[in-house]
């Protein structure tokens, strides 16, 4: 009962300087909404990505010229294959393709019959015959085409080619399809000018995913002139990016920080005349220094833990239902064709507890301790001052 009796004695002195506690809340709200856009921006961006890489090769073996990545020979394949606990081997073919009528880059990707069971379409089919692709909805949309129309591309010999649009792409993450063009694998070849025999890399599925490293360190003894990548590598360089953009993002906000520290530290230093006096008041009617401080405490909870829900509440909203407007263009990169981010909504309690633990906690402390040395002080001379 004494308890609710303070708590209600804070609310009601929160109520007295609601004016200055609301400035307060929208700053301290301000502050955990931004810190915690990044940071679950980049926690379901991790888990997505992870969740796309799940289905990708066990190994990629790339070939190395002069340090950059360049066609690999298919007859590897033979070789690699001889090796124990490896599976299917598969060479694929892909490459980058620049739009000049939309100043945008696509990702042209040549897929045997037996690969087009692994990506889902909306509408249409997969390309099988010559002449015919599928797109993604990115470029469905940029160059303004459907199933049954017709999509020209430039080849490699300057010539503009005529392709049937046949399917368009729909996935969970249209990071994954949003600037991909599909066709078989022969057209492909053809219309990059491929020389024969050569493919984009090699994919190798290995049985016991244990062993993936060793397959990867005997691929590397058999032709030395080759890069294996293991899915792990993968999934790692994507974490390295996403922390190293999070990181980018977090200096840019910096200032709002450094602006909320000031705040903190300006209610640590002292506290004001009408407040002292109030606790000058309480301690001459009777209150115990204990009583006093756990005023302070409750109304240091009440507006820290207020704003960092209202906080967390902004940066879930931002993110998962509006797609985090103010933060994804510095996340989506170079290409022009940037995908519709509807990100799955992935809670890591560590983070909210570390977010808590960066603000709420220090905010309590500097409510409490500047009021701690005014409720050990004779309330005569409290009062007097």
């Amino acid at each position: 009962m004494r308890r609710l009796l303070i708590l209600d004695y804070a609310l009601s002195s929160l109520w007295r300087r609601r004016y200055k506690n609301f400035s307060i809340i929208a700053v301290f709200t301000l502050t955990v909404a931004v810190l915690g856009s990044i940071l679950l921006l980049t926690h379901s961006l991790k888990m997505e990505a992870s969740e796309i890489l799940a289905g990708a090769p066990d190994l990629v073996v790339q070939r190395m010229s002069a340090g950059r990545h360049d066609l690999i020979p298919v007859r590897y394949i033979e070789e690699i294959e001889k090796i124990p606990g490896v599976g299917a081997v598969k060479s694929r073919c892909w490459g980058y393709y620049y739009d000049a009528l939309t100043g945008s880059n696509f990702t042209l990707l040549g897929l045997d019959e037996t690969a087009t069971h692994e990506i889902h379409l909306l509408e249409g089919s997969m390309p099988k015959a010559e002449g015919q692709c599928a797109v993604g909805p990115g470029v469905a949309r940029i160059r303004n085409v459907k199933v049954g129309d017709e999509l020209i591309l430039i080849d490699s010999t300057n010539t503009g080619v005529v392709f049937e649009v046949v399917g368009t792409f729909t996935e969970e993450s249209s990071i994954l399809t949003n600037d991909l063009v599909v066709f078989p694998k022969d057209d492909l070849v053809w219309f990059f000018g491929l020389p024969e025999g050569r493919a984009t890399d090699i994919t190798v599925e290995v049985f016991n995913e244990s062993e993936v490293s060793t397959v990867a360190g005997k691929i590397k003894r058999m032709y030395p002139d080759t890069r294996p990548i293991t899915r792990r590598e993968i999934v790692q360089t994507y974490d390295a990016v996403f922390n190293w953009r999070s990181g980018m993002m977090l200096t840019v906000f910096l200032s709002a920080l450094i602006a909320f520290s000031i705040l903190a530290w300006d209610k640590a230093t002292g506290i004001s005349a009408e407040e002292r006096r109030e606790v000058g008041i309480l301690k001459a009617i009777g209150w115990d220094t204990s009583d006093v401080l756990e005023l302070k405490f409750w109304e240091g909870t009440v507006i820290s833990l207020t704003s960092f829900l209202l906080g967390l509440i902004f940066a879930f909203v931002h993110v998962f239902f509006f797609g985090a407007p103010l933060l994804t263009p510095v996340l989506k990169g170079w290409s022009v064709i940037f995908p519709d981010f509807h990100f799955t909504p992935y809670i890591d309690l560590y983070q909210i507890a570390v977010i808590g633990f960066l603000t709420v906690v220090p905010y309590v402390a500097s409510t409490v301790i500047p009021s701690w040395k005014t409720a050990v002080t004779d309330p005569e001379e409290v009062m007097r001052s």
